[in-house]
C-alpha cells in the first residue's frame, strides 16, 4: 500500500507560498492549501491540490487544515510595510504563527518548515553581509513587519526548544513569476521595466529566484536540523545594479539620478498622511526609506553546505519576474 504523503501549505496563495505548493506537488506529495475565503487565488489556478477555507486567527479551521499532514510548510505571512492598524500584523504574523504551530502539533504533524525572513537577521556594521549568527534583538528591528517577524520566528524556536520538529527558513528578496500583488521589490521591478523609476536611493539587497526560495523550503524539509535556521538567499546587488539589469533586460536607460534618504523621507512621510486620509497604500513608507538606509547583503553559505542548496544568478529572476508581469499585463 502507497502511503499519502500530505502536507499543509499556508500562504500558498502568495508568491513564495505558491512557489512551495508547486515544489511539494513535484515531489508527489497531496497538497492542502489554506485560505481565506476572500482572498485571491489565481496563484492556484491549475494546482491540483486541497483546498480548506480558514485563518491563522481562527483556532478550528486549523485544526481541520492541519489533520491527516506529515508536515506543515508555514509561509503564510503578513507582508504589510504601512497599515492602519499594527496590531493587525502582531495578530496574523506572530498569534498565528503561534496557533498554527500549535494546530500541527497537536494533529501529529511530524515536521515543520516555518518561513521567517532575513529581516530579523543583524547586518554587521563593517559591510560584511550577516548570516545566521549575526547578534541583533528586536529593538534592532526597524518597523512593525520586522519586529512581528522577530517576534514570530522566536515563537517558532520555542517550539523547536521545547522538542517539535521545526526547522527555520530565512528567505532573503525572491524574484521571479506569480508575484500577483506584487511584493514590494515586485513593484520596483515592475516600475523599473516599465521606466517609472527614474531615480533611486543608494541601498542593496539579497537577491534569490522564487523558485530556487521554495527549492530550499523543500531542502530544509529533507535535511534541516531541528531548531536551526537556514538563509535561502542569492546574489548581494546595489539597487543600482538592479535597475540596470532591468533596463538591460527591457532596453532602456537606466536610472542616474540618486537621492539622498533624507530627500526621499518628507515624501514617505506625506505619502503616508495621504494614505490615511484615503486608504490607498501609499507610494513610499517610512519604514520602507528607514530600511533602505542599511544593504540587506547576507550570507547563504550555510544552507548551500548543510542543504545542498544552490541558487542561481539574480539575472534569471530579474528576466523571468519582467516576463511573468509583461505576459500578465502588469507592464
Amino acid at each position: 500500500m502507497t502511503t499519502v504523503k500530505r502536507a499543509l501549505v499556508t500562504g500558498a496563495t502568495g508568491f513564495v507560498g505558491s512557489a512551495v505548493a508547486r515544489r511539494l506537488l513535484a515531489e508527489d506529495f497531496v497538497v492542502r492549501v489554506l485560505v481565506r475565503r476572500d482572498s485571491d487565488r489565481r496563484n492556484l489556478t491549475g494546482l491540483e491540490v486541497e483546498i480548506f477555507e480558514g485563518d491563522l486567527t481562527d483556532a478550528a479551521s486549523l485544526e481541520d487544515a492541519a489533520a491527516g499532514c506529515c508536515a506543515l510548510f508555514h509561509v503564510a505571512a503578513d507582508y504589510r510595510l504601512w497599515v492602519p492598524k499594527p496590531a493587525e500584523i502582531y495578530r496574523n504574523n506572530v498569534d498565528g504563527t503561534r496557533a498554527v504551530i500549535a494546530a500541527a502539533k497537536a494533529a501529529g504533524v511530524a515536521r515543520v518548515v516555518y518561513t521567517s525572513s532575513v529581516a530579523t537577521l543583524g547586518i554587521p556594521k563593517d559591510g560584511t553581509p550577516g548570516d545566521e549568527r549575526t547578534p541583533v534583538t528586536v529593538n534592532d528591528m526597524i518597523g512593525h513587519y520586522k519586529r512581528s517577524k522577530f517576534m514570530a520566528e522566536e515563537v517558532a524556536q520555542q517550539f523547536a526548544d521545547e522538542g517539535y520538529d521545526v526547522v527555520i527558513v530565512n528567505p532573503s528578496t525572491p524574484i521571479g513569476p506569480r508575484d500577483v500583488k506584487p511584493t514590494p521589490t515586485g513593484r520596483i521591478v515592475r516600475d523599473a521595466a516599465a521606466g517609472k523609476m527614474p531615480a533611486y536611493v543608494d541601498t542593496g539587497l539579497n537577491i534569490a529566484h522564487v523558485d530556487d526560495v521554495a527549492e530550499g523550503h523543500w531542502l530544509a524539509y529533507q535535511k534541516g536540523v531541528r531548531g536551526q535556521r537556514y538563509v535561502l538567499g542569492g546574489t548581494d546587488l546595489s539597487l543600482r545594479e538592479i535597475l540596470v539589469e532591468i533596463a538591460d533586460i527591457v532596453g532602456r536607460k537606466p536610472p542616474r539620478i540618486n537621492l539622498p534618504h533624507a530627500l526621499v523621507m518628507p515624501i514617505a512621510y506625506a505619502s503616508e498622511a495621504l494614505a490615511r486620509l484615503t486608504g490607498i497604500t501609499p507610494v513610499a513608507t517610512v519604514e520602507e526609506i528607514r530600511m533602505s538606509k542599511k544593504r540587506m547583503f547576507f550570507s547563504c553559505e550555510k544552507a548551500k553546505r548543510e542543504l545542498s542548496y544552490t541558487p542561481r544568478p539574480p539575472r534569471a529572476a530579474l528576466e523571468d519576474a519582467v516576463r511573468w508581469f509583461r505576459e500578465n499585463g502588469y507592464l
